[in-house]
């Protein structure tokens, strides 16, 4: 049974990286691929060590990759968001196909 569950993690996490690898090359542009990075690729990772975990049985093992499991959500969001305010208020131009620019009063009232 746990080998099934470790099967599924790995494939699911594999899954998962490859969508944010996809993401990333078909993307138009930074935004969009940073966050396709960040979001995809954060739970890829997770469902990968949480199958490492899962395999090994070593408390040793299971407790770092917790810990990296939890590292990595907590700091993979925030270092894309930082990433993508600094292009922004850099003037990376948006995609032709971004609907709304929520913060264009920040960078309005910041240039002036």
């Amino acid at each position: 049974m746990i080998n099934v569950l470790v099967a599924i993690c790995l494939i699911s996490g594999a899954v998962f990286m490859l969508i944010a690898a996809i993401g990333v090359l078909k993307l138009p542009d930074l935004y969009q691929r940073l966050h396709a990075s960040s979001k995809a690729a954060t739970l890829g990772v997770a469902l990968l060590l949480l199958g490492a975990a899962l395999d090994s049985g070593d408390m040793g093992v299971i407790s770092r990759c917790l810990m990296a499991i939890i590292f990595f959500i907590l700091t993979a969001p925030v270092g894309a968001h930082l990433i993508t305010r600094a292009a922004y208020y850099q003037g990376e131009p948006l995609a032709k196909e971004t609907l709304s620019d929520e913060w264009a009063e920040d960078r309005s009232d910041k240039s002036s």
